[in-house]
Parts: structure tokens; C-alpha cells; sequence
């Protein structure tokens, strides 16, 4: 029987996860009107394509999965079902966690005014490295997901096939110790994007920083503009750092199950993933103006077609 404090967190997931599919269904809108009718696609917004959607995709699994753990307990914890959504879960969470972590990549290399030859040419090539860089995301997400299907039937068949004989049971645990060791080594990897996101974030607000002081030791008595918007970046780019090390965090707590599953610990877990997602997308939208412009424009429109229809 649910819980009311379960009913709680599943309220506050739906919740989160409807405001950030809205919110990334305005990026992937407004980034994929900027790619319509031209030849070659900006890197920004195919980043921002693929990590809205990635993001879209997640939340609703999410809340799918959540939903089907309380209410569908005996069949959620099947084991093809079980073993089909832990998938799926990983690989989305581990997209997004590579999708994010290219966006803090762009960010450093377009922003930054660092003068190293391998920064520069960087910069120079960043628009053709980016569909290679997105295609990689998602090879290294799939291939850090598969085995977690054979972690979980190996547990599965530990837990309710005992046997009796001694070196059957054996055969078991080194099988088990062997996936487990696959999946350590396919999972190494993914604190690559956590590397590069907070690499990149700390020069990225590094460089920021210091041009603010300089800013700041010519600047009059009145407001600047340009070092109020720089200001503004250094906080989004911090908001951007601490969101992803919370997600990161949780993310790894639920694949590698820290709690066991429908307790408190797995609950909260699950709502502060959730939000994780959610603030980025509206950091995201409040950091730049082109994703603001489609819902003003939007509702332009439609208190436009009320007051024709009101005359």
C-alpha cells in the first residue's frame, strides 16, 4: 500500500518533470527554428536539440517508471520489465549527463579568451566537432548501459534461485563478481563528462571573473550593461556546476541502487534528481534571450486571438 509520504514524492515528480518538459519543449522549439531553413546547423543548438529532447525523453520516463514502481509493483519488479527500465534509465541519464557536459564545453571554448594554441584551435573547429562529439555521447551512454541488464538478472537469479550445491552456487557469485567488474569497467568512463563539465565550468567562470575586474577597474560611476551580463554569466555558469554535480550524484545512486528500492532514501532520490533537470532548463531560459523570446511571443499571439475574439 503507497505511503502518503511516497504520494508526496510522486506529486513533486510529476510536478518537476511537467515544468521541465515544458521547459525543454520551448529550447528544442525556439533551436529548432533556428535551424530550419539552413544549410548547415549552428553547434549551439544542435547541443541544445540534443539535450532538450534527451531531457524531454528522461522526465517522462521517469515519471512513467515512478508511477509503474508504486501503483505496478509486482509487475515492475519482473525481471525482463525491471531489467528493460534500469536500462533505458541508465542510458538516458548518462546522454543527458554527456549532453550537459558538452554544453559546458561550448560554452568555455566560444566565451573564454584564452590565447593557447590548443585552445584556438579549438574554437576554430568547435562547429564541426560537434555532431562527432554528440554521436560519441551516445555510444559511450549505450555501451555503459547493456551490461547493467546482465548485473540485474545475475542479482535476480541470485536472490530467488538458491542452490544447494556448493559449486553451482560458486559458479553463480564468480559470474556475478564478473559482471560486476564489466560493469565498473564500462562505467569508469562516465565520470568523463563529470571532468569535463567541471573543468570546463571553473575555467569558463575563471575567465569570466577575471575580465569582470578588469571591467571593474575602468568602469564609471554609471551601471555597464556589459559587465551586469557578465555577472549574470558567472551566476548561471555556477547554477549550471552545482545542478550537474547534484544530478551526477543522484544518478549514480539510483543505477547502482545505494537505497533499496520503494524505501525513503530511493523517494527522496528520485524527487531531487528531478529537479536537477528541471532548474537547468529554466537557468538556461532566464540565461539567454532567444529561448525567452518564443514564450512572449507566444503569448503575444494568443492574447492577440482573445481580444479579436472578444470585439
Amino acid at each position: 500500500m503507497m505511503t502518503s509520504f511516497a504520494l508526496l514524492c510522486l506529486s513533486i515528480t510529476i510536478i518537476e518533470s511537467m515544468a521541465g518538459i515544458l521547459g525543454n519543449g520551448i529550447i528544442l522549439a525556439a533551436s529548432s527554428m533556428s535551424c530550419m531553413g539552413s544549410k548547415t546547423w549552428p553547434p549551439f543548438d544542435m547541443i541544445m536539440i540534443a539535450l532538450s529532447s534527451s531531457k524531454v525523453i528522461l522526465q517522462s520516463w521517469n515519471t512513467l517508471d515512478f508511477l509503474m514502481s508504486i501503483f505496478y509493483e509486482p509487475i515492475f519488479y519482473k525481471e525482463n520489465v525491471y531489467i528493460a527500465s534500469k536500462t533505458i534509465f541508465t542510458f538516458l541519464s548518462y546522454s543527458t549527463l554527456w549532453f550537459g557536459a558538452w554544453l559546458s564545453v561550448f560554452y568555455c571554448i566560444k566565451v573564454a579568451s584564452f590565447t593557447q594554441s590548443f585552445f584556438i584551435w579549438l574554437k576554430l573547429r568547435i562547429a564541426r566537432l560537434v555532431p562527432w562529439m554528440l554521436l560519441t555521447s551516445w555510444l559511450c551512454s549505450f555501451t555503459a548501459a547493456i551490461p547493467f541488464a546482465w548485473n540485474v538478472y545475475s542479482v535476480h537469479k541470485n536472490i530467488t534461485a538458491p542452490s544447494s550445491m556448493t559449486n553451482s552456487s560458486a559458479r553463480r557469485i564468480t559470474r556475478k563478481d564478473s559482471l560486476g567488474l564489466l560493469i565498473l569497467l564500462c562505467n569508469a568512463g562516465i565520470g568523463m563528462p563529470l571532468i569535463l563539465s567541471v573543468v570546463s565550468s571553473v575555467l569558463l567562470i575563471w575567465s569570466l571573473w577575471m575580465h569582470t575586474r578588469r571591467m571593474q577597474n575602468h568602469a564609471s560611476g554609471f551601471r555597464d550593461p556589459s559587465l551586469e551580463a557578465h555577472i549574470k554569466a558567472i551566476k548561471s555558469v555556477c547554477s549550471f556546476l552545482v545542478l550537474y554535480i547534484i544530478y551526477f550524484i543522484f544518478v549514480l545512486i539510483i543505477v547502482f541502487e545505494v537505497f533499496s528500492p520503494l524505501s525513503n532514501g530511493e523517494f527522496i532520490s528520485v524527487v531531487l534528481m528531478a529537479i536537477c533537470p528541471a532548474a537547468h532548463t529554466f537557468v538556461l531560459i532566464w540565461s539567454n534571450p532567444k529561448f525567452q523570446e518564443l514564450p512572449a511571443r507566444i503569448w503575444h499571439h494568443t492574447n492577440c486571438h482573445v481580444r479579436a475574439a472578444s470585439m
